[in-house]
């Protein structure tokens, strides 16, 4: 408020042509304390129908129509992207003034800095949009709409993406759709092998979920598609499960002193390494004979 009544307002507040206001409710409230009758103002045009409702029921203090959650984080995304602009606006006032020179000594800025651990633009946004500190759900729900929207991935991964919004619009769990996509994308991202060219059959799509879940260790009941039975012979995991299991695992022992796993690791543990080792061993071997043994040559 200091620094106000001595700098004046470095940086206005933000208003839709409305009038509606976006962004620096704590600077109009600090102008209206001081008795201020007038004040510089921000005018952002391109502002969605939706968010500018929003905004215009917070400022009388209606009652919010309710928002699924894809709606929500379409308004997160945009509200989130106006505050990012105002507050890059006001760090560039803060530094120079408003007419492009320091502002002089009398304080960093014109009104008190964002609180302490509530100044992230993603944290303001939720608040805005969903009433509560939610932005990692918005977030993730956002890496989904991604996903989907891109053109440069498989089409199995984004018809899966699509299939994970569908749910969440009719209120599934958001994390656990967003780790299955995750889990789905690092799949696709371990197997080099080209994709089919030609439309992506349902079949398809399940078998990528069955597979995300599988590395996850979810329960299917929870997710968008429908588990398949297993085709009796199924032998489990697929080949990018294969790939990305060892990926993770190139180079591991680097990251571990064998003093300290020797100090430290329990029997049963120790037992449990071994015998993975010994697995991991014995398996190795028999693929390594079935790759090299001669193929036979059909008549």
């Amino acid at each position: 408020m200091a620094s106000i009544k001595k700098l004046g307002l470095l940086q206005p507040v933000t208003i839709t042509p409305d009038g509606v206001l976006v962004c620096g409710a704590r600077r109009l409230a600090v102008v209206k304390r001081l008795g201020w009758r007038t004040l510089k103002v921000w005018v952002r045009s391109g502002i969605s129908d939706e968010l500018n409702r929003l905004l215009a029921q917070q400022d009388e203090n209606e009652q919010r129509k309710p928002l699924n959650q894809l709606e929500q984080a379409a308004l997160f995304r945009e509200l989130r992207k106006l505050m990012h602009e105002d507050a890059q606006r006001r760090q560039r006032a803060s530094r120079f003034g408003p007419d492009g020179r320091p502002p002089g000594s009398g304080g960093p800025g014109e009104s008190p800095g964002p609180m302490p651990g509530h100044g992230d633009s993603r944290h303001q946004a939720a608040i805005a949009v969903t009433g509560k500190a939610s932005y990692h759900l918005l977030e993730e729900i956002s890496a989904i709409e991604r996903i989907a929207a891109d053109r440069t991935l498989p089409e199995t991964l984004r018809r899966l993406a699509d299939i994970e919004l569908e749910a969440i619009q009719n209120g599934g769990d958001v994390h656990p759709a967003y780790e299955r996509i995750r889990s789905a994308k690092a799949l696709i991202d371990a197997d080099d092998t080209p994709m089919p060219t030609g439309p992506v059959t349902d079949e398809e799509v399940e078998s990528l979920a069955n597979e995300a879940i599988d590395l996850l260790g979810q329960k299917p009941s929870r997710c968008g598609t429908q588990r398949r039975k297993p085709t009796p012979g199924a032998s489990g995991r697929t080949l990018r499960a294969f790939l990305l299991t060892w990926r993770d695992l190139d180079g591991w022992s680097r990251h571990y002193n064998p003093s300290d796993i020797a100090a430290q690791l329990k029997q049963s543990d120790w037992e449990m390494f071994e015998r993975v080792l010994a697995e991991t061993i014995a398996f190795a071997d028999e693929v390594r004979q079935l790759r090299t043994a001669p193929t036979t040559a059909s008549a």
